[in-house]
């Protein structure tokens, strides 16, 4: 069977709640017997999920190192992947989708907190490139506290192509960079289906990536450092977006 592990109680409980069939165990430390486990256990067995009580140490196999785990970790099935049609499906059923563009984050922490503010945000889908991108491990799923379990992230062999694409189904594009003139302040976000473009950790968004992006904004500095870390100006972006459309 195709499978993988999570940890930790935020992205379990998620998982319980958006996707409880995808559970095959939940596995929890012995000396571990507070009401929140306690009310956990007793809904994984009203859905019929097996758990099993273990050590510290047998989780920590499966864990990565230093991982904080919380005594709590559960075999789940592969999530599913989803094509790039999926991106015309959800068009074609609203009025004003909203995607995010991860393009070549490369680190699974930053990866899980962008995903846990794009799912805050109210993001249909997060789109990153196959190559060069951190994907949703263990790590990731967990620092995203359980958005990675209900929001779909979407491989695409070239994101170039895929946003000329969505340009062409009417999704106006907005990357983020630090020699744009506008600032998200400034900037006023067209009230339709939009994607906001991220660049990587270092070297902010490739050539193409800009190239086909409709707008360029950026996110104004006071003091003496340059810029935030990616998932931080993840968030500011996003929720700027979301305060401008929702006062519209």
């Amino acid at each position: 069977m195709s499978a993988s592990v999570i940890y930790g109680f935020h992205s379990i409980e998620a998982l319980v709640t958006a996707r409880p069939k995808a559970i095959i165990e939940v596995v929890y430390t012995e000396e571990r017997n507070d009401q929140r486990l306690q009310q956990l256990l007793h809904k994984l067995s009203e859905l019929h999920i097996k758990t099993t009580p273990t050590s510290k140490e047998k989780i920590e196999q499966f864990v990565p190192e230093d991982a904080a785990h919380q005594g709590i970790m559960a075999l789940v099935r592969k999530l599913e992947e989803f094509g790039e049609n999926h991106l015309f499906d959800i068009l074609s059923s609203k009025e004003q989708a909203f995607f995010l563009i991860l393009d070549g984050i490369t680190d699974p922490h930053n990866l899980g907190a962008c995903l846990r503010s794009a799912e805050a945000a109210g993001v249909d889908a997060v789109i990153i490139p196959k190559d060069k991108s951190a994907s949703l491990t263990p790590v990731a799923r967990k620092i995203s506290s359980g958005a990675s379990e209900v929001l779909p992230v979407i491989k695409v062999t070239n994101l170039a192509r895929t946003m000329r694409k969505l340009q062409d189904e009417g999704v106006w594009i907005v990357g983020t960079a630090g020699e744009a003139e506008q600032n998200i302040y400034q900037y006023e976000f067209p009230r339709r289906s939009l994607a906001l473009v991220m660049g990587n950790e270092g070297k902010g968004m490739r050539r193409l990536t800009r190239e086909n992006c409709d707008e360029l904004v950026k996110i104004p500095m006071a003091g003496i450092v340059s810029s935030l870390n990616v998932s931080v100006a993840t968030g500011v972006c996003l929720f700027e977006i979301v305060r401008q459309l929702s006062a519209k």
